[in-house]
């Protein structure tokens, strides 16, 4: 599945018998009652396959998903946001978590919602920062430095090929804050994607400049690594009210060793007076700003704050 647009969905089709790709408009078949297609699903196709000019196929089955990358709008479930889950995309093998350095500068809190929601759909997460000519990333490196997390940097004319490589025959996702420069990115690794380019205001956020998710195949110099992308619209919120308390736990994996001394059922506020973790991060085995962040998407989950 290549594109979603009002109903009409843009398949690729390899018969397998070695034969070019085609190009495909399908509609989904009654059949699949309420069963949503999205961008990356593998179908099944009935009927005129050929990709001719209006020619239009019906989906009748949609294979069983891999990964399945979700956000909600909101963090707490109990409000009508939280309880509406957006697939952004299926069967996805890599999360690139765009960030610009400067202009806008990074926001590790969507960095940290981005990670989570990574680590929950089992899916690689590669952090990718751009508009590395205008800032430096020390700062955000130190950040992440006990996650061990994989980085590229990207500035103006730098050479991609360290970004190729880690893209090479995976289908990836790439979610950013509008503005990042994910869209002049994407038009640089597929120069025939002409993906629309946007500027930042002068408050430092950008516009939206891609409306709808769409995988783009990736020119590979291998040609048995091909590979896809996977462009989604930009976002100002990653809700997690889908990932259960447990699980955001686990986007912190630096944090994990300090609750082995917290009592049972903690749940590691900062009310909780018996938590361990307050102690052990003093005790300087952490981060306090990543524990801050911890505890800020908790409070989010219950409705408390943002």
């Amino acid at each position: 599945m290549v594109a979603v647009d009002r109903g009409r969905y843009t398949c690729v089709v390899d018969d397998g018998a070695g034969g070019p790709e085609r190009t495909v408009t399908a509609m989904r078949a009654r059949e699949l009652g309420r069963r949503s297609v999205v961008v990356g699903d593998r179908v099944s196709l009935v009927g005129d396959v050929s990709g001719a000019p209006g020619a239009l196929a019906r989906i009748v089955r949609i294979d069983e998903r891999r990964s399945v990358l979700r956000r909600t709008a909101d963090d707490d479930e109990t409000t009508a946001e939280g309880r509406i889950e957006r697939v952004v995309v299926a069967n996805a093998d890599r999360l690139v978590i765009v960030s610009s350095l400067a202009d806008p500068p990074p926001r590790t809190g969507f960095i940290d919602r981005c990670l989570v929601a990574a680590y929950d759909a089992d899916i690689a997460p590669l952090l990718c920062l751009t508009k590395a000519d205008l800032a430096g990333p020390d700062t955000v490196l130190h950040y992440y430095a006990e996650l061990d997390l994989p980085y590229v940097l990207v500035s103006p004319g730098s050479d991609l090929a360290a970004l190729r490589e880690r893209l090479a025959g995976q289908v990836s996702v790439l979610v950013g804050h509008s503005g990042v420069g994910k869209s002049t990115l994407v038009n640089r690794l597929v120069p025939a994607a002409e993906r629309a380019v946007g500027t930042v205001s002068a408050i430092g956020r950008g516009r939206h400049t891609s409306t709808s998710a769409v995988a783009l195949r990736l020119p590979a110099p291998a040609a048995d690594r091909p590979g896809w992308i996977v462009d989604t619209p930009g976002v100002r919120s990653f809700g997690l009210a889908h990932v259960d308390a447990q699980s955001v736990l686990h986007g912190f994996p630096d944090l994990v060793p300090g609750t082995l001394d917290c009592p049972p059922n903690c749940e590691h506020t900062a009310g909780e007076p018996e938590c361990a973790l307050d102690a052990w991060v003093a005790a300087g085995n952490a981060d306090p700003r990543r524990l801050a962040s911890y505890r800020r998407l908790l409070a989010s989950r219950a409705g408390e704050t943002e």
